[in-house]
């Protein structure tokens, strides 16, 4: 088995959604654009991860939305050293189709209050549900790893809570944890990396806006 020695995620970056949440009304969500901004954030994360791999190969996964393609393409990897795929189940928690920007500032209060793992938008999804996705991929991840030429870098283009997601699936974090945990900003990303124990360690943690309650469970 041929384990990667860094598993990097990267968050889109900046798109219209996120300066205008009133877009969501006429344009879909899988259909945003980065902002001028967010392919700035973009070309500037490309240049630390070329710094980063180098001359070693890659294997992406991109999820399908469009600002996380642009952010792919911004970044400006070597095309000859990188294995790209499109992951569905990387995409952004759905929140339904056509979205009132009113009843969609409702719902996220709403789920401010009720959790965001477990709270469901009334046509989308819940934080459980992407989780269960986010598993099914890494499923499919860890298999990957059989290839014995699986290239020693791992990038993931998604989105912060995704990222959050994927890093509680991993990491085994309680749900505890992950309600107290920041989505990280445009175009940043966080590495789980290989260390000498055999184990993946995340290279620094996400913020905190909270203290996790503990149940008295152990790991």
């Amino acid at each position: 088995m041929a384990r990667p020695r860094r598993i990097v995620l990267l968050r889109h970056g900046e798109s219209e959604g996120n300066v205008d949440d009133t877009v969501y009304e006429r344009e879909p969500d899988h259909a945003l654009s980065l902002t001028a901004l967010g392919r700035r954030q973009a070309e500037e994360a490309g240049a630390r991860l070329r710094e980063l791999f180098g001359e070693e190969w890659i294997s992406a996964y991109v999820s399908p939305y469009r600002r996380a393609h642009q952010t792919f393409h911004a970044l400006g990897l070597d095309p000859g050293r990188v294995r790209v795929r499109e992951e569905p189940r990387l995409r952004e928690q759905d929140w339904g189709n056509w979205q009132d920007r009113d009843d969609v500032r409702r719902q996220k209060a709403y789920r401010d209050a009720y959790g965001h793992f477990f709270y469901r938008f009334a046509q989308g999804e819940s934080g459980a549900d992407v989780y269960d996705r986010v598993g099914s991929f890494l499923e499919s991840l860890w298999r990957s790893f059989e290839d014995p030429e699986h290239p020693p870098n791992v990038l993931l283009v998604t989105h912060g809570l995704t990222m959050r997601l994927f890093c509680m699936r991993w990491l085994h974090w309680s749900v505890a944890e992950f309600e107290c945990l920041s989505n990280p900003g445009n175009a940043e990303s966080r590495m789980l990396l290989l260390g000498a124990d055999g184990r993946y360690h995340l290279d620094r943690p996400f913020e905190r806006w909270c203290t996790p309650e503990s149940y008295g469970f152990t790991d």
